[in-house]
């Protein structure tokens, strides 16, 4: 039985019911994603984080390993995605360049049968929301955003780069 319908969705069988995709027959890969979002705030909250004088502690040391377990339990998340063995997991954070948040970046592998895409996608997304929890009682105001697959490399489908979306745009497209 084919994992996709006729619509070309792997994750709906030909009834339209939601299963996981089988990828027992796929061969093994060394597969790469890297994921990015931003996290902006107050310059004054940017300050206390680098400075590591927030009342809660060391906001970027938590927030990365935060990401790298978010990344581990993808699948206990994601409903439908594979349990993965990792081979690497790294979140990196910086302050931007315009002094008025953080940008994330994290870096997923494994040698498998599917890609970590969602692994990237999800230690961002949880690094952030760990700088936003640690960080909200001196800033309500922050925002998270600009999360997306910036890179994916292995695997069927080959190495792909992606651009974030700009204002206005729908969806992250191919560079």
């Amino acid at each position: 039985m084919s994992n996709t319908t006729s619509e070309g969705l792997t994750h709906l069988d030909a009834q339209g019911r939601a299963h996981m995709v089988d990828v027992g027959a796929k061969a093994e890969t060394q597969r790469e994603a890297i994921a990015r979002g931003r996290v902006t705030m107050q310059p004054e909250t940017l300050r206390m984080i680098v400075a590591g004088t927030t009342p809660k502690g060391d906001v970027l040391a938590v927030a990365r390993v935060a990401g790298i377990m978010a990344a581990k339990r993808t699948s206990d998340l994601i409903p439908l995605c594979h349990t993965l063995l990792l081979t690497y997991a790294s979140v990196q954070i910086e302050p931007d360049a315009a002094g008025d948040g953080l940008d994330i970046e994290a870096t997923v592998r494994t040698c498998g049968q599917t890609g970590v895409e969602m692994e990237a996608l999800t230690a961002v997304s949880v690094a952030a929301l760990t700088i936003y929890d640690m960080c909200k009682a001196v800033d309500r105001g922050m925002r998270i955003g600009e999360i997306h697959l910036a890179e994916k490399r292995g695997g069927r489908s080959g190495d792909i780069t992606t651009r974030p979306p700009s204002s206005g745009e729908s969806h992250t497209a191919p560079a």
